[in-house]
């Protein structure tokens, strides 16, 4: 009996959620089918297809990004403890075939690939400190550089973007699967969260991280049941549609980190576990996280050991530095 009205809320959520991120998917529901990165329905034609990662700038004068918007995972981490510990954007795309001009591309770091080999996605870049080279060799499922070049009045170094036409012929040449090459499931445990009768529960609905140079906050939209992103006191909107960056949940993660050398190369601890924010429906709650190995899947408890329930929607994940984690500010 149980299973059955957990089934028919969760079922109840996914079609409501879907409806409000514009997709119907119906005969997708019908199916049973839902991605594997929000836990919402999505086409036959994608349900073996994996992700790509996109390392995208997050410099002021990159902005605004284009595309970022329809990312089903963000991540956002520290790039560099330089530069006042600037941050950079790692988006998730499950349907990445047709994407529209989305960047603009950076560099990758140590800790992002360790991440995104979780999801085995294909990681879009642009080079990288001799620091990654390693974990490269590991983990060979990326492309990097000599994407499109968009002329925009920038610099260089912010001209660079990618269009999903470019992913299908350059993933083909490099010999690189489209679809899954290792088994995998939901990376997150979706279902009806249960947040609200978590042994602790906060009011969240203003998140200040504390990433200095980025100003980066998450504020609560009731009426959309989304947290919507800000960075250098404003609310970031993609190029063209103006639309703007929104999360059903963000999980907020409590991570030792490591500089590399004086030029401010760093690379997290996610290799090991923490603690962390689990927020979402203006909640907060505590939660734990472990990740056993470089390719092992980050996995969410909450603090007395049940697996986190995550509701199905888009997710935001920030890395927030141990050292700087007391200046995390939820209210």
């Amino acid at each position: 009996m149980f299973r059955r009205k957990l089934f028919k809320a969760t079922a109840a959520l996914l079609t409501a959620v879907a409806v409000s991120v514009g997709f119907s998917g119906s005969s997708a529901m019908a199916a049973g089918l839902t991605s594997e990165l929000t836990g919402l329905p999505v086409d036959a034609s994608l349900v073996n297809q994996r992700p790509v990662a996109v390392m995208v700038d997050n410099e002021s004068l990159a902005l605004d990004h284009y595309n970022t918007a329809n990312a089903d995972i963000v991540y956002e981490m520290v790039n560099s403890t330089a530069n006042n510990r600037i941050t950079r954007l790692m988006c998730l795309y499950k349907d990445w075939k047709n994407i529209p001009q989305t960047g603009n591309i950076r560099s990758v770091r140590p800790t992002n690939i360790l991440l995104a080999q979780e999801y085995n996605a294909v990681i879009v870049h642009d080079g990288g400190p001799y620091y990654v080279d390693g974990y490269l060799a590991r983990y060979n499922q990326h492309l990097s550089a000599n994407f499109s070049r968009v002329p925009n009045g920038k610099a260089r170094v912010y001209t660079e973007f990618v269009f999903g036409n470019e992913l299908v012929n350059r993933m083909a040449a490099a010999g690189f699967s489209s679809t899954y090459t290792v088994p995998t499931g939901d990376h997150f445990n979706f279902g009806v969260s249960n947040i609200a009768s978590a042994g602790v529960v906060n009011t969240a609905n203003n998140i200040s991280l504390p990433f200095p140079h980025n100003a980066s906050k998450l504020a609560y939209n009731a009426a959309s049941k989304t947290y919507n992103y800000y960075e250098y006191g404003r609310l970031h909107q993609d190029v063209g549609t103006r639309a703007p960056l929104s999360f059903t949940n963000v999980i907020i993660q409590n991570v030792p980190m490591h500089q590399l050398d004086a030029n401010g190369y760093m690379i997290y601890n996610v290799i090991g576990s923490g603690n962390g924010w689990y927020i979402t429906n203006g909640m907060a709650t505590p939660i734990n996280w472990v990740k056993s190995s470089e390719s092992g899947v980050t996995t969410y408890t909450t603090a007395d050991g049940q697996p986190l329930v995550v509701n199905p929607g888009k997710t935001y994940v920030g890395l927030v530095p141990s050292d700087s984690w007391a200046s995390l500010s939820i209210q």
